[in-house]
């Protein structure tokens, strides 16, 4: 009987925390903050620094703005007439919002059939991945974060043809992208938990 109350116990406190894995790192703003609550972010942005080279404050910058660092993130479901559900605006899920399509993509290539997207490990593989082929296709170095996050969000041709030239709201979140990863690379490099 103690075992089943102490099991119950430890679950309440788990939920009281609201703590589950999906839910965002308390404080946005500060890059410190989050890698000193979230440890196994902070391990998944150096893995993927080390493999593709992608800095991890550009890494967080991107996250923040495509999910806020909610593991399951979704876009919202479209309505006809406003009340009849059509299915999502798009097939974006997870930390970095990437597309059924180009999921697939990236596990054809890098042989990592079982990564998923709402894993922070995997999520920040394909960014590294995706940001790689933005280097090699569009000539965007990797800590450019306003053109990487250009070409994240218009696709690789996309950003080719320029189609984010004609999108101002696009190219202020691109901006904020930029602004965003400056203030965590500073932000970084005064935190203990980083060196």
């Amino acid at each position: 009987m103690s075992r089943i109350i102490s099991a119950l116990a430890l679950l309440l406190a788990l939920a009281a925390c609201g703590g589950g894995y999906n839910s965002p790192p308390r404080d946005l703003d500060n890059a410190c903050s989050i890698v000193t609550e979230r440890p196994n972010y902070l391990r998944a942005f150096k893995n993927t620094e080390r493999r593709w080279g992608i800095p991890v404050h550009v890494q967080m910058a991107t996250i923040h703005q495509e999910s806020r660092f909610v593991g399951n993130a979704r876009t919202p479901h479209r309505f006809a007439l406003g009340i009849i559900p059509m299915g999502r605006i798009s097939s974006a899920y997870g930390y970095g919002q990437a597309l059924d399509g180009t999921w697939e993509d990236y596990k054809d290539d890098t042989g990592r059939r079982r990564a998923r997207r709402d894993r922070i490990e995997d999520a920040t593989d394909f960014m590294g991945w995706y940001m790689t082929r933005s280097l090699q296709r569009n000539g965007i170095p990797l800590s450019d974060a306003r053109n990487q996050y250009l070409a994240y969000h218009e696709g690789h041709t996309g950003y080719a043809r320029g189609t984010y030239r004609s999108k101002g709201w696009l190219l202020n979140v691109a901006n904020k992208v930029e602004a965003r990863s400056n203030a965590y690379q500073v932000q970084l490099s005064n935190c203990r938990k980083f060196r």
